[in-house]
């Protein structure tokens, strides 16, 4: 059967989403994607079909809606009776529930965050019409993912619905041996440039670490801000911004950093349960990290004994930490790295994935006859 994704992202970058195409393909489906061309439109080659829809709004607050009125008819062109439709995360929720009803045909929901309780929605309008389509829709969906366990235990509770499925986004396995350090050490911090992600502090905290660089690597609204901190701090020859880099650009440097920081701020539920994929890159590129002290990043950096965790965001508290890990140098965590890697991997997530999607076939042609 033929299955149709769609994602409200210029796909460039959107590794979940990229695995999960390609997990289906392997396994003998046919496969769609369709985002659009918010934040640009890089070239990409696939092995799939891939489409981009054009969004002319120059705000997300219009870009929302517009997305989920042209979705529709998209979705529409390229739908029949012989289509299962995978949805992911609540922008792209609404079209997909509407016209699977509509033909009657299988619908899956991958919810990579809580959306409702991410940061830059708290105590805005929107977010009252995020939880009201999570409240009115989640109940009704017979096929739901998400992305970590807290996730899945948070949905149960607050909406009383059977438990999603659970598919960590983690990276495929990597055969990287450790890279030994350079004479100046490295930190590394990847993802969006955005507030709640702890990178100000990271910053202020090179005022306590020697003989190392911070670097980051990503784009995004804050960038000028965080070197304007960089300056104030008096830290400009400890920080690079790298800016955005593609993946395969990344996977290079991440092997080269000597800690790997995930030390996002509990601005919002989502956050405080999220399993933010770059620290299962760390682990893979065999690199220690220094985590925030929340149930999924603990269970990892902890649980496995590949890093420490912050109590607090204080830049010196996150400068003793870091220099911890620098102190311990790579290879005191090698072994735990190996064991983590071998386990936080793709490989081992994704025939969840497969077994959602054949029994939401199979259901469906239960209903049929």
């Amino acid at each position: 059967m033929r299955i149709i994704i769609s994602v409200f992202s210029n796909l460039y970058t959107d590794q979940r989403v990229e695995k999960t195409c390609q997990t289906l393909i392997d396994h003998g489906y046919d496969v769609e994607l369709i985002g659009n061309d918010w934040g640009g439109a890089p070239d990409m080659q696939r092995s799939y079909p891939v489409m981009r829809i054009p969004l002319k709004s120059k705000t997300l607050k219009l870009a929302y809606p517009e997305f989920m009125f042209k979705l529709y008819k998209e979705l529409k062109k390229r739908t029949d009776k012989n289509s299962v439709l995978y949805s992911n995360d609540l922008e792209t929720i609404l079209p997909n529930f509407k016209l699977s009803r509509k033909l009657n045909i299988p619908l899956i929901f991958d919810s990579h965050e809580m959306f409702s309780e991410m940061p830059s929605v708290q105590g805005k309008a929107s977010q009252k019409f995020w939880k009201w389509i999570e409240k009115n829709y989640f109940h009704k969906l017979e096929n739901m993912i998400t992305a970590s366990d807290s996730y899945a235990d948070w949905f149960v509770k607050e909406y009383r619905i059977k438990r999603p499925t659970v598919v960590r986004n983690l990276p495929r396995k990597q055969d990287v041996q450790q890279v030994d350090s350079e004479l100046k050490k490295m930190i590394l911090y990847q993802g969006w440039l955005n507030y709640s992600r702890g990178i100000d502090k990271a910053i202020m905290a090179m005022q306590y670490v020697d003989n190392a660089v911070l670097k980051i690597a990503g784009g995004g609204p804050m960038e000028a801000e965080f070197r304007a901190i960089a300056e104030e701090y008096k830290v400009l020859d400890k920080v690079e911004f790298l800016g955005k880099l593609y993946p395969a650009d990344l996977r290079k440097i991440t092997p080269t950093a000597d800690v790997g920081l995930s030390i996002e701020e509990n601005k919002g539920l989502s956050y405080y349960y999220s399993l933010p994929n770059k620290i299962s890159d760390y682990v893979q590129a065999k690199v220690p990290v220094v985590v925030s002290d929340f149930p999924e990043l603990k269970r990892i950096a902890t649980g496995f004994g590949v890093g420490e965790t912050i109590t607090s965001h204080d830049p010196k508290h996150l400068a003793e930490k870091i220099n911890i890990v620098l102190n311990n140098g790579k290879v005191f965590y090698k072994d735990n790295l190996d064991k983590a890697a071998e386990e936080l991997c793709w490989e081992n997530e994704e025939l969840k994935i497969i077994d959602v999607v054949k029994n939401a076939i199979e259901k469906h042609k239960k209903d049929l006859n």
